[in-house]
């Protein structure tokens, strides 16, 4: 197998090649399972005895994690190959406050991240909205910051796109039409529509086609190209597109648009050592957006604001719950 230097710059050949297993495979590994516990949802690799929903940091002190080098990934929601030199300044950052040597993971799908992290390949990661209750899961995934703005503002909507030039003005309108949805486990671009739409007079599989597109970029593409009538997307993603000249705004028309959710939720692996896990926190609550190119793609962004999983997830699992999500690893693979 020949790895694309241009996904994986550095020479990370056990991270790559784990990242291929099917997560089933890795489901049933050789991995210790905790002894019995309170867990709630989480596998039976971790403990929730706190009660916060994300998996406990082991007891044992041997089995705290403290690399040398950190590996950093970032979701896969559109190409990851974009995404190397635009984290730069950031992992430039991350390396300095640290003192480790950091490098930069480009996944190509929502599960292969998640294995890397539940296989101990993985550190630090940016989920989307939708896997990140997998991630947190599956995978021992503890989400400590969002991109926000000064005032503590975060978040995104989703949006229902069709063609300028379509008949659709409403959606009820989307009846007998054929919608792009983007993977079974995205939040904005499959599960907020199953749970919201039916209010909205439109139920998706019943009332329309739903063709999963694989992600927010190719839905939106679609929806130009005429290939699909309509499309529920994520703002962040379509307004990056845009700004990057990906499609033309005048070529599409919004007809709905919802409350905010959270935005990509970011992690760290649940057994860090705890003096790692504060200087990894230090260095995402001490980066400065404004001048890098990390700034310029997320417009509106200017600072990482702290969160946790059980309070700014609520409505996402809300939304999976109306939707009989479990969190296993055949329905994250469903992608």
């Amino acid at each position: 197998m020949t790895i694309d230097k241009k996904l994986f710059p550095h020479p990370l050949p056990q991270l790559a090649f784990a990242s291929l297993l099917p997560l089933a495979l890795l489901a049933s590994a050789p991995l210790q399972a905790q002894d019995d516990c309170e867990r709630g949802d989480l596998d039976s690799l971790y403990c929730d005895e706190d009660g916060d929903l994300v998996a406990d940091r082991p007891e044992d002190e041997s089995e705290w994690v403290d690399p040398d080098t950190l590996i950093f990934a970032y979701t896969p929601v559109e190409d990851p190959a974009i995404y190397g030199d635009i984290w730069q300044p950031f992992i430039d950052h991350l390396q300095e406050v640290t003192g480790r040597d950091v490098r930069f993971f480009a996944v190509q799908s929502n599960s292969a991240q998640v294995e890397a992290m539940r296989s101990g390949r993985l550190h630090i990661a940016g989920f989307s909205t939708g896997p990140t209750p997998f991630a947190v899961n599956l995978a021992g995934a503890v989400p400590f910051a969002l991109m926000g703005s000064d005032d503590g503002q975060f978040g995104y909507t989703l949006q229902v796109y069709t063609h300028v030039d379509s008949d659709i003005e409403e959606m009820e309108d989307l009846k007998g039409k054929r919608v792009a949805h983007t993977s079974p486990t995205s939040n904005s671009g499959n599960q907020a529509p199953r749970a919201l739409f039916p209010e909205l007079g439109v139920v998706p599989d019943e009332d329309y086609e739903v063709i999963y597109s694989g992600s927010h970029d190719q839905s939106m593409l679609g929806v130009v190209a005429r290939d699909y009538d309509a499309a529920p997307v994520a703002s962040e993603v379509v307004e990056r597109m845009a700004d990057r000249g990906l499609y033309d705004p005048d070529e599409v028309r919004m007809i709905f648009e919802s409350d905010r959710f959270p935005t990509t939720s970011y992690t760290y692996a649940h057994n860090l050592h705890p003096d790692l896990v504060d200087k990894i926190e230090e260095a995402f609550f001490s980066f400065e957006f404004e001048g890098t190119e990390l700034g310029e793609e997320f417009d509106g962004v200017e600072k990482f604001i702290p969160i946790n999983y059980q309070e700014h997830w609520k409505v996402i699992r809300t939304i999976q719950e109306a939707n009989g999500v479990e969190y296993t690893p055949e329905n994250l693979e469903q992608e």
